[in-house]
């Protein structure tokens, strides 16, 4: 299959990185340069740098070929525009779009596309992570599966913000739980420091 991925940011880079591994050929479009740093060493598809709202981009990027889209930056009015120009210009019903609102998540349907909101997907797992102990909680989207586990932090860790945790390669970070419950969705940009008994949730896919 034929994937364009647009956006390169830390959930964009995990699904190219994850739909190369599977053998499919995978495009990425990202307006920071930076952001491509973030696919591993051996992803061997095509990035494309530009606004993934301009068209001369989106063909640049193959997507006159491509069987499907994944449109998932952090930007929800970015994301609608880009998967409109996708269905209307380019005839691509295969489109699927990362909501970061869940507010928005009627008006993305009611225009046929089809979605993923991360913080309702995440939503009910986090919040047994603050009320009950847990290891691993798992979701099931199609042949793949979600698994959301909470680990509390070491000593180390004390004081450090979350975006300097290394994270193996195979999972990313999604939140935060302290002791007195708060619950802090993490994007990837917030500065969150760590306090003592706080614990992270990491999130990876599996097959």
């Amino acid at each position: 299959m034929n994937v364009l991925v647009v956006g390169c940011e830390r959930l964009g880079s995990r699904v190219a990185n994850e739909l190369f591994e599977q053998g499919h050929t995978v495009s990425v479009v990202d307006s920071n340069p930076q952001n491509f740093y973030q696919l591993s060493d051996d992803f061997d598809g095509i990035t494309v740098l530009g606004t993934p709202m301009d068209m001369k981009v989106l063909r640049e990027a193959g997507i006159e070929s491509c069987d499907a889209v994944a449109v998932v930056t952090s930007d929800d009015n970015l994301n609608i525009t880009v998967s409109q120009i996708v269905k209307e210009f380019f005839y691509i019903d295969n489109v699927l779009v990362r909501i970061n609102d869940p507010a928005r998540e009627q008006v993305f349907y009611n225009l046929g596309l089809k979605t993923v909101c991360p913080t309702n997907l995440a939503c009910g797992v986090l919040t047994s992570a603050i009320t009950q102990e847990f290891v691993e909680k798992q979701i099931n989207f199609g042949v793949h599966t979600l698994s959301i586990n909470a680990r509390e932090i070491d000593h180390r860790m004390i004081g450090r913000s979350l975006n300097s945790i290394p994270v193996k390669s195979s999972e990313s970070i999604i939140g935060v739980t302290n002791s007195n419950g708060k619950l802090l969705l993490f994007d990837g940009k917030q500065d969150i420091v760590l306090n003592p008994r706080d614990r992270i949730i990491y999130a990876r896919i599996s097959d």
